[in-house]
């Protein structure tokens, strides 16, 4: 909810842009924030996951490794996600007015619409099974 909201009054505003001096400074500092309010998210993620139960079904071999795959999986679209739209691209840069020149239709973005968002909920799916 953080983000998006930020990167509409940002866009109407132009008010982070003043205040850093550029588009490009903005952008980077909300992607900052961004980066560690994941780390925030990722660490109650993982607290709330040891402090469940475990179903007797998931106790396995079997489980942890379609779990460790379905991660796996996930990081790889998250990670080329990030590599083809770069930081700006995947921070929110167009509404920072910066634009990419063309759009994107390399992998992964020519196996899925929105890699990121399947890559991240793969993860933590994949997380989750672990």
């Amino acid at each position: 909810l953080f983000f998006p909201q930020v990167a509409r009054w940002e866009h109407k505003t132009r008010a982070l842009s003043r205040v850093f001096g550029s588009p490009h400074a903005a952008c980077y500092c909300l992607g900052a924030t961004i980066l560690m309010l994941n780390g925030v998210r990722s660490h109650c993620f993982t607290e709330a996951m040891k402090s469940q139960p475990k179903l007797d079904g998931l106790d396995c071999h079997c489980a942890y490794y379609l779990g460790l795959a379905i991660l796996a999986a996930g990081t790889v679209f998250v990670i080329s996600s990030f590599l083809a739209l770069g930081f700006t691209g995947t921070f929110l840069g167009d509404y920072f007015g910066i634009l990419m020149e063309a759009k994107v239709t390399s992998f992964p973005f020519s196996v899925l619409d929105n890699p990121m968002y399947w890559g991240s909920t793969a993860v933590y799916l994949g997380w989750a099974l672990m």
